[in-house]
């Protein structure tokens, strides 16, 4: 099931989300934090026709009630008079409130520095049953998976008592799909954007049209999808629509970590067999690889790691359809077998997306310079792939017939370190593999000024099919995929104007 917030700061608005929220959720949680005047719950619940949990919280316990606790006692009080399925208190006020009718007592344990133990986890569960509880809350924050892990413990583990979790940050999305995996009696879930209990919430919406919440169950495998960008968010979509229509019980997890040598038997223990990264953490993600091919070991970036026999692999694909999108775009209706040899290829940056993009074009012949604003760096990148180095005060005195942008924090401009787009003209290719499948500001720059570009989203579909023949071995057409990714680039730019 899935619990909706809503926090309203009137009644009159308390009625309308109530009712907005009915339709869309299993149990609607009405936060009486924010209520200027006292509310008359029973009229508030009238014509509400999904259970409601009511809950008023202080700011230590991450809400936003500024009264007294005497006058926070009498409104729960009032409130469990009016009849909710479910009444949220903590454990101080659980001790002077008595059980009342047929309302269910959620016993409420929040720790918005750190997650609780083991031990006092197991401690919680026998006090709560002691108080009358029917069922325990943890809240703590979740900025990890590695920090989500001892909430979903104790959401997963057969107690006498069920448990909810609420966890709070970036790995809540993750505990919050894998807490409908393994029987938390819910979820939560924000109505709307606007509407959070804690910054980066998910939607209900989102939970339905990003990670398709519904169909998990106990038997749904999840692969892991490694940050929480735009990119990231599009990948989860069309993966979780591929697996719907071919009627595959799989479904993506979002997944943030620290150290990611720590996370490996975490997702071993969820059985978690592929993985795919987000581009600024593809070179750490290769500690969690037993085994690294070529590209990915010379690059140290790895953008796909599956799990086979028992060993990760690690793979760099971002070169392969980068390269695949970029002969397509200088071979034009021509369609020459190697239309890379012998053009001159420069590659800005010198990090592992310069490496894995210095690799490939190699591969193809290309005759590769390389330049960074960092030129030490980029001095002893251009020495380990024996190409030529080109030093960032002299980039503008080197030509080019292709350029191609790989280094994610290079900045437009004119200062020394920062990238003059008045070196693009109309007779260079422009690649960028940085901010796909977002049109960043280099390749706006390369359109203005008549370059050829290849397109970041075509290098996006390319990798996204790429993926999904690696881990289910099936041909996926590229057509699968374009209308969801064009609906989330329309999105972000309607969300970009807004702003």
């Amino acid at each position: 099931m899935i619990c909706i917030s809503v926090t309203p700061v009137s009644r009159t608005f308390a009625k309308v989300d109530l009712l907005n929220a009915q339709g869309q959720c299993d149990i609607i949680e009405l936060c009486l934090d924010k209520l200027v005047k006292e509310p008359d719950v029973k009229d508030m619940l009238e014509g509400i026709s999904k259970p409601v949990l009511v809950s008023c919280r202080r700011k230590e316990d991450g809400g936003s009630f500024d009264g007294t606790d005497e006058q926070r006692m009498m409104l729960l009080r009032q409130a469990i008079l009016a009849g909710p399925a479910f009444i949220e208190l903590d454990y101080a006020t659980a001790q002077s409130i008595p059980r009342f009718g047929k309302t269910k007592r959620v016993i409420s344990y929040t720790s918005l520095n750190k997650p609780f133990g083991p031990t006092e986890i197991e401690e919680i569960f026998t006090e709560a049953k002691s108080i009358n509880g029917d069922i325990v809350k943890f809240t703590w924050p979740t900025p990890t998976l590695e920090a989500a892990w001892p909430l979903l413990a104790a959401v997963a583990k057969k107690h006498e008592l069920p448990a909810v979790g609420l966890g709070l940050g970036a790995a809540g999305a993750a505990f919050s799909l894998l807490g409908r995996k393994y029987g938390s009696p819910w979820i939560y879930a924000a109505l709307e954007k606007g509407m959070e209990a804690y910054e980066g919430q998910l939607t209900v919406s989102e939970l339905d049209d990003i990670y398709g919440w519904r169909e998990i169950d106990s038997h749904t495998s999840f692969i892991g999808v490694v940050g929480l960008g735009m990119s990231e968010v599009i990948t989860c979509r069309c993966f979780n629509g591929m697996f719907k229509a071919a009627g595959l019980n799989v479904r993506c997890l979002p997944l943030m970590s620290q150290k990611f040598d720590k996370l490996k038997s975490m997702i071993d223990s969820l059985k978690i067999n592929a993985i795919v990264t987000s581009r600024d953490l593809g070179d750490e993600m290769l500690a969690l690889a037993d085994e690294q091919e070529e590209s990915a070991k010379l690059g140290q970036y790895a953008d796909l790691l599956l799990r086979k026999g028992g060993v990760w692999q690690a793979y760099n694909s971002i070169w392969r359809s980068a390269v695949r999108m970029l002969e397509r775009v200088i071979g034009g209706e021509g369609g020459e077998k190697r239309p890379l040899d012998k053009q001159n290829v420069l590659i800005v940056g010198s990090g592992s997306l310069a490496k894995s993009m210095i690799y490939g074009i190699g591969k193809r012949k290309g005759l590769v310079s390389v330049t960074s604003p960092n030129d030490k760096q980029a001095q002893e990148v251009a020495s380990q792939f024996q190409v030529r180095y080109v030093p960032f005060q002299n980039l503008y005195n080197t030509l080019s017939d292709v350029v191609v942008i790989a280094d994610p924090a290079l900045q437009l401009g004119t200062n020394k370190t920062e990238f003059n787009p008045s070196y693009f003209v109309p007779r260079m290719t422009v690649c960028d593999v940085t901010e796909m499948p977002n049109d960043g500001p280099f390749m706006k720059q390369a359109r203005e000024r008549s370059a050829k570009v290849v397109e970041p989203r075509d290098i996006y579909l390319d990798q996204l099919t790429a993926f999904v023949k690696s881990i289910t071995g099936k041909d996926v057409p590229v057509t699968d995929f374009e209308g969801i990714v064009s609906d989330e680039l329309a999105k972000a730019v309607r969300l970009t104007d807004s702003e």
